[in-house]
């Protein structure tokens, strides 16, 4: 008999993502309308703290997220109702960063947003955090996807038509 045990069987099937088909792409177009021109958001200028530094006395990547955070929040605040209610609320599923060179201390940043592409649930924020001086010095890069969610199951609901609106 031997000390190590079998692993256990998996009590939940694993869920896989049906190929897409022809039939399915005109549904797929009408969900999403993919922006020709970003439509921005917001810019908001931001001082780098010296806590933000690390070891290595530049800002660490987690504070990358943060200041993101802060810029979708000081954009939420301008969208009527704020896009949330008691029925639904955003969340982040996915955050993409691309770190293009360190920000030091001291430091003026600006953190620019705009829509990538603009769902029937969901919202992907395209995002520059730039030098506030310098906007051709390009510090991060990327996006966000929001997904607004049923606060009572937690599946995906419609887009608030407020957030639609401040989108287009």
């Amino acid at each position: 008999m031997s000390d190590t045990a079998a692993p256990k069987a998996r009590k939940t099937p694993v869920r896989r993502r049906k190929p897409a088909t022809k039939q399915d792409a005109p549904a797929q177009a009408a969900a999403t309308i993919e922006t020709g021109s970003p439509v921005a958001l917001i810019r908001v200028p931001l001082s780098v703290r010296w806590r933000d530094l690390d070891a290595f006395n530049h800002v660490n990547n987690s504070k990358y997220l943060s200041y993101l955070e802060e810029a979708r929040l000081r954009w939420m605040l301008s969208v009527p109702g704020q896009g949330l209610d008691d029925d639904v609320a955003p969340v982040v599923a996915a955050a993409n960063l691309n770190y293009r060179r360190p920000i030091e201390w001291p430091a003026e940043v600006e953190i620019e947003l705009f829509v990538e592409r603009l769902g029937n649930t969901s919202v992907t924020i395209g995002h520059r955090i730039v030098d506030a001086k310098d906007a051709d010095v390009l510090f991060c890069d990327g996006n966000v996807v929001m997904v607004w969610i049923d606060r009572v199951n937690g599946r995906a609901a419609q887009l608030p038509e407020a957030v639609r609106s401040a989108c287009t």
